[in-house]
């Protein structure tokens, strides 16, 4: 029996296993990075052991360390969550050598299957059918379009899709430092990209004593840069048939490595209705719970007991039930390339209830920083039906408090009421196709009244009495006073919103044509020309207001606040979009190279992604400041790119 387990990992998913922990009386350890010293999971563990340092490589991969670590708190047993270590099986023998519990499958079943190119050998053996590799070597225009992955993990990181031979190459050296950076393997291999295919996996349990089973499917099909942000349970429109195909080459997939514990093989479903073995995850999902959801299951407690030596609870898993969806929120911002947010995240109020369910790795006040996914936390929402399900989670998501960073929170809300999305008509493409609908501005009335709403708050804070009694919003003037005005910016699109009223003895009146039947510092009340009634809850953090309502969220920074950097800095200045390390720079560059425009010239490395800087005109590089290991904040001057004549003169030719 495991009386105290240490997990080696951070945040939600550290949390998520806590949860579990307490409700079997098994005491925790956490470990933790500098960077995390005071993360949530620090402090909900029963005992935390410092990581020395903050990069992943130098804490949480440092499989020897967490060893000792458990070891030093008197653990007897690890679980590694998911990423880090979990699908490291030289980890989890080193684990079993300290005589420690390992809960997780077995180092040799974790090494047959966690390289997904000796992966795809064993399962082709077994009948399962198979997209054919492609050797990048020999690859032709044919060949076209091939997606490069990582041999040794998942998430998206080392994935790329290759549509013209001409950047194979880059696109590969891009891939291999990716995945060297997450897994500390860079083994990338190609295969054929399906276009429009869905993702679509199977849940297994198994035990020691032969049993498995197979929990159903999930569609995990929308996904940006290649990594999952809604996930259902069961994968809908799928026949019997398929559904069976699916469900006995996942079994058969467990039987061939002598699995046991949870997994999930993962296939792809092309156009066609056919199935193509991708990969086998040996640990946990990201998106276990809704498959916990549907089946009523403790995935974390059936581990557990798995790794004590007991085998499943039955021959067969119990019925499913209902439908379960899952969105992740991340402090991202969509609109710009999916760029990830840092900072303090001040609230995270989720409406809970029946039916919904909240994992996250963070609380109000909170840092979000550059090392780690920018994952805020997920939401899941269960219902006897599929359309109940999603109706259920995106009004949460739409009720939802969070103030910091952008998040994709409204990105989220409007994919589950798409209508490709809400008749099931999915495929790994979604984003590619929507994502600029779907990033589009609120209607000009729900900002525009937030700013009013903001406004009026602002004014009920200034000249509210000492005392409990009523709010005082300016003397009584008989001549007619000018307009208050208060200019915001929305965030994080950038539009400026005008909010004026004037002050009179019953308070504030807008002049827009809305009436302000109450105003607060933290609640105003408006009604519109047409009848309607709108509460407003305003929030100032840092001076920003955050601006919920029913149907919606909104950021306003007061004007004049900030100046934008590139406001202040030279043309052809290369500004670090994100706070991160410079990981690499193109080749030969250096003061003095001839650039093209939009040729990549130095990659950033933030939340263990890259992001690419691009030259913004042809010239020439005429100072070069980022230096490969170089931790730079939003906005440092990394280069300057002088524009060439030619250039100059070829866009003038055009504007005349």
């Amino acid at each position: 029996m495991i009386s105290t387990l240490l997990v080696a990992n951070r945040g939600e998913i550290a949390c998520r296993i806590f949860r579990t922990c307490r409700e079997l009386g098994i005491a925790t350890v956490a470990v933790y990075s500098d960077a995390d010293a005071d993360a949530l999971h620090v402090r909900e563990a029963d005992t935390a052991v410092r990581l020395p340092g903050a990069a992943p490589a130098d804490t949480y991969l440092r499989g020897g360390l967490v060893v000792r670590a458990a070891l030093a708190a008197g653990a007897d047993a690890v679980h590694p969550g998911y990423g880090f270590l979990s699908e490291n099986a030289g980890f989890a023998r080193a684990v079993q050598d300290a005589e420690l519990l390992w809960v997780g499958p077995p180092p040799k079943a974790i090494e047959l299957m966690a390289s997904k190119t000796r992966a795809k050998e064993l399962m082709a053996g077994a009948g399962v059918p198979l997209l054919a590799p492609v050797d990048p070597d020999r690859a032709t225009a044919e060949d076209l379009p091939l997606l490069l992955k990582a041999a040794a993990g998942g998430g998206g990181r080392g994935m790329r899709i290759v549509r013209e031979l001409a950047v194979l190459e880059s696109e590969l050296t891009a891939a291999t430092a990716e995945a060297t950076a997450a897994f500390g393997d860079g083994e990338v291999f190609a295969e054929p990209y399906v276009e429009r295919g869905r993702h679509v996996e199977v849940q297994i349990m198994a035990d020691a004593h032969g049993g498995v089973w197979a929990l159903g499917t999930r569609d995990c099909s929308l996904q940006r840069r290649h990594q999952k942000v809604v996930e259902e349970a069961p994968a809908p429109g799928l026949d019997d048939a398929v559904r069976t195909r699916l469900h006995d080459a996942a079994t058969a997939a467990a039987h061939a490595v002598g699995y046991q514990g949870a997994g999930t093989v993962e296939f792809l479903l092309a156009a066609d209705g056919r199935p193509y073995f991708l990969e086998m995850n040996t640990r946990l999902q990201v998106e276990h719970p809704v498959t916990e959801a549907v089946f009523g299951l403790d995935l974390v407690a059936l581990q557990l007991r798995v790794a004590e030596g007991e085998p499943l609870p039955a021959p067969t898993p119990p019925e499913p039930r209902g439908h379960a969806v899952e969105a992740r929120l991340y402090a991202e911002d969509p609109a710009r390339d999916w760029q990830p947010q840092t900072g303090t995240l001040h609230t995270l109020d989720v409406p809970g209830g029946p039916g919904v369910r909240l994992d996250t790795g963070y609380a109000d006040g909170d840092t979000i920083g550059v090392h780690y996914d920018p994952m805020i936390a997920k939401v899941v929402a269960h219902a006897a039906t599929r359309a109940e399900a999603v109706r259920l989670l995106a009004r949460t998501l739409e009720r939802a408090r969070v103030h910091g960073p952008v998040t994709n929170r409204d990105l989220l809300v409007r994919s589950l009421r798409h209508p490709d999305f809400r008749a099931a008509r999915l495929d790994t493409g979604f984003y590619d196709r929507h994502l600029t609908a779907l990033t589009t501005g609120a209607p000009e009335d729900g900002p525009r009244r937030a700013a009013l709403a903001a406004a009026l708050a602002d004014a009920a804070a200034r000249h509210r009495g000492p005392g409990p009694g009523p709010v005082r919003l300016g003397a009584w003037r008989n001549l007619p006073a000018p307009p208050h005005v208060k200019r915001y910016r929305a965030e994080p699109d950038g539009t400026e919103y005008e909010a004026a009223y004037r002050t009179t003895r019953t308070g504030p009146v807008p002049v827009t044509g809305e009436r302000a039947v109450a105003a607060a510092p933290d609640r105003v009340t408006l009604e519109t020309p047409d009848g309607l009634t709108h509460h407003y809850d305003i929030a100032v953090h840092r001076g920003t207001a955050y601006v919920d309502t029913a149907t919606g969220s909104y950021t306003l920074t007061p004007l004049p606040r900030f100046t934008d950097p590139t406001d202040r800095a030279e043309p052809g200045s290369l500004l670090a979009p994100m706070p991160g390390t410079v990981v690499r720079l193109a080749e030969g560059l250096a003061p003095g190279a001839r650039v093209e425009a939009g040729q990549p010239l130095i990659w950033l490395e933030a939340m263990k992604m890259e992001h690419r800087v691009l030259a913004p005109a042809s010239g020439t590089l005429t100072a070069l400041h980022a230096t490969p290991g170089h931790q730079v904040e939003v906005g440092t001057l990394l280069a300057v790119v002088t524009e060439s004549a030619d250039t100059r003169s070829a866009q003038t030719g055009e504007n005349a």
